[in-house]
């Protein structure tokens, strides 16, 4: 079951929608109702948790063949250095998609990262290169399906836009012995883009790492965690605010971890900086 904002758990049958919170989903729907009921729910809330046994439906995540090797990519990224230079830790690696009116979604050449002030007061207003991501893991079965399933959500919320810029980040948030790990070091925050999925991946060793929701007035909406493998995150990005709070190690002498994949959606028709 999935448990809902104030800790019931929802019921068997049906989907619920609160109209101050996301809705909880049962923990198996058929593919239609799952994704007319996560349609009308970023339609209403402008935000959703997804279960992790709904997203794999959603995923067909049992036919990818590559899944294995996609998540132990998570071993080998590299150090962020530009947060590295304020005294913070993470691990990401970056790419850059393009998609058309066909579905088709198509590799970019490796570009920079931009953010402006306005949506990043930590490190806002410079391109930022990270490491690419592998290109197996670029190409992989399991990458392309997620990329398509957030093309076909994200594109029926906004179906004027033909042509989507799209990133790809990865990112490991690492707890150390007396020093918590920031998923976001900026606070609660919106990302200059038009639509964010945000899918773990793992978490190893850690507590807390709690997702919170702000309305643009910076009222809570709600908090949830995401606590299995492809648990999910979908926010409209100019409609909400998100934000997710410090991880700490469980035991400080073993490695502790929160891996994601983080993938922003932005018209291509409004690719000014943000």
């Amino acid at each position: 079951m999935t448990r809902s904002r104030d800790g019931g758990t929802c019921q068997p049958d049906t989907p619920t929608v609160a109209a101050d919170r996301a809705p909880c989903y049962r923990a198996r729907m058929t593919f239609p109702s799952a994704r007319s009921a996560l349609h009308a729910t970023l339609q209403h809330h402008h935000f959703a948790f997804v279960s992790a046994a709904t997203m794999h439906d959603l995923l067909d995540a049992s036919a990818l063949d590559d899944w294995p090797a996609f998540t132990a990519s998570w071993n080998d990224l590299a150090p962020d250095t530009y947060l590295a230079a304020s005294g913070r830790h993470r691990r990401r690696r970056h790419a850059t998609f393009a998609a058309g009116a066909d579905g088709e979604v198509q590799a970019q050449p490796h570009q920079s990262h931009y953010q402006s002030q306005h949506y990043n007061h930590l490190q806002g207003g410079i391109q930022r290169w990270f490491e690419p991501v592998l290109p197996a893991i670029a190409n992989s079965h399991s990458l392309r399906r997620i990329l398509a399933f957030c093309h076909a959500v994200f594109g029926a919320l906004a179906p004027a836009t033909r042509h989507w810029h799209i990133e790809v980040h990865q990112f490991r948030i690492e707890a150390r012995a007396g020093e918590a790990g920031e998923p976001t070091p900026e606070g609660i925050h919106r990302d200059g883009v038009d639509y964010v999925l945000v899918l773990l991946i793992d978490r190893q060793n850690i507590v807390s790492g709690t997702t919170t929701i702000h309305a643009l007035d910076h009222r809570v909406l709600d908090t949830f965690t995401l606590t299995h493998p492809l648990d999910a995150a979908l926010v409209e990005d100019a409609r909400v605010f998100h934000g997710v709070t410090a991880v700490t190690a469980l035991d400080p002498e073993q490695p502790a971890h929160r891996d994601v994949l983080v993938v922003t959606f932005r018209a291509a028709d409004a690719s000014a900086p943000r």
